[in-house]
């Protein structure tokens, strides 16, 4: 390795324009069953612009790219042919005294891109309280102790199931599906529905919620057929306004699946390019299928309580408890960024683990220098080229991903009559 690197860098030396950066990364995909196939995937297309060398095959599915140092997806610094998570080991500066006092040695934040084909299950994320208990009781389901709040941006129209809705909304559509409410028990069904204080709704939210999720699986998989029957020859009035379109979809990704009538309780969120939403700890959420792609950032955790429109284990009793069952009108789950300057614009959640910058750089005016920080960066170009430039110039390109050490700028440099776009993850400090 060590005869690679010194006869290589003279070859790269005479080469004209940028080269390989010492800090671009390698990073990783996850083939989850759920993800877009081939080329439709955006994570896939991002890894074929990176890397002329990268082979797409057309019925694999390209779900998620992830960049950081995750142990389920370490990303590699190219150029030096090590993992991320071990330079910074031996190089305590790229991490910063502010991070490394409130963190520790590590990247505390995992960025990811999401290309969704088929409905990512129903699901919330402990507290870091009560992810310490459940690593401690359950490591092999949950295999760190840490919270796992998310930031999610769309980058395509984006769907998504989070919060559950307002109390008059849910009372509305129990009121107009039989099917459902046949298979609840009457006295949960006649509490929810005569209740009529909405800032006081959890209780009897929760006990609905927790019969259905514990019904009989049998039941559920006729009611929903039984459902579906009824709907299939509704006017379109009708169809539209008991989410006919989106409940056949569920459907057809998971048959006779609880998850199925999640959409009569939760806010159903489709997203415009660049509208994010924030999933706090307990807050129930589910990504559908379709055009869904986003940036994702979190803490770096993989610990998920899942109950539905999943294939993966369920622990239905934990997510029953912890859930957040307080009512959410859809522009309460929106998560608007702040201006810092002409070129860029962050999503600052109220978490220290992380926040997001999108940067866009114009042809027509100067290179653009980002804002110093006391944090690392991993920065991830999504559209545009140009030249990036840190110690070492690097080709800009979709897909082109780039480690920033804290306190040090990244200058951006659109190529004649193009732009750049990328996304920057920071910790919140």
């Amino acid at each position: 390795m060590v005869l690679k690197s010194v006869t290589m860098r003279p070859l790269l030396m005479v080469v004209p324009g940028p080269r390989a950066s010492d800090m671009e990364l390698q990073c990783k995909v996850q083939n989850y069953e759920w993800g877009k196939r081939g080329l439709n995937s955006t994570v896939a297309k991002l890894i074929a612009s990176a890397d002329a060398n990268s082979v797409i095959e057309s019925n694999k599915p390209y779900a998620e790219l992830w960049m950081g140092t995750h142990p389920n997806g370490p990303s590699l610094i190219i150029e030096r042919d090590v993992l991320l998570s071990e330079y910074i080991k031996d190089n305590q500066d790229a991490i910063g005294p502010v991070v490394k006092k409130k963190f520790g040695i590590q990247v505390p934040f995992l960025l990811k891109v999401l290309s969704i084909e088929k409905a990512l299950s129903i699901q919330a994320h402990p507290n870091k309280e009560h992810a310490e208990q459940l690593h401690q009781s359950f490591p092999e389901r949950y295999t760190d102790p840490n919270h796992k709040p998310e930031l999610s941006i769309a980058l395509t129209p984006f769907e998504a199931l989070c919060g559950f809705r307002l109390l008059p909304q849910i009372q509305t559509f129990l009121s107009k599906l039989p099917e459902l409410t046949q298979i609840l028990p009457q006295d949960a069904v006649d509490a929810i529905l005569a209740h009529e204080e909405q800032g006081n709704s959890d209780k009897v939210l929760k006990q609905v919620i927790k019969a259905l999720m514990l019904c009989d699986k049998t039941a559920i998989a006729n009611s929903l057929k039984n459902l579906l029957a009824r709907l299939e020859n509704e006017d379109l009035e009708t169809q539209s306004a008991l989410l006919y379109p989106l409940v056949r979809r569920l459907h057809q990704d998971y048959p006779g699946d609880v998850g199925c009538w999640a959409p009569y309780f939760m806010n159903y969120m489709q997203l415009r390019p660049g509208q994010a939403i924030f999933l706090k700890s307990n807050l129930p959420h589910a990504y559908i299928s379709g055009v869904s792609d986003c940036v994702e950032c979190m803490a770096c955790s993989d610990n998920v309580v899942r109950a539905g429109l999943t294939p993966k284990p369920i622990d239905i009793e934990t997510l029953i408890e912890m859930l957040d069952y307080s009512s959410y009108a859809q522009e309460q789950l929106l998560f608007n960024p702040h201006m810092e300057d002409a070129n860029s614009c962050i999503w600052r959640p109220p978490v220290a683990d992380f926040a997001v910058v999108k940067i866009r750089v114009e042809s027509d005016g100067e290179p653009y220098n980002t804002i110093i920080r006391p944090s690392p960066s991993l920065i991830i170009i999504t559209s545009g080229s140009g030249e990036v430039c840190d110690t070492l110039p690097i080709t800009a390109k979709p897909g082109v991903v780039v480690f920033l050490k804290a306190s040090r700028q990244l200058t951006l440099t659109p190529a004649n009559r193009d732009h750049i776009e990328a996304y920057q993850a920071i910790c919140n400090v």
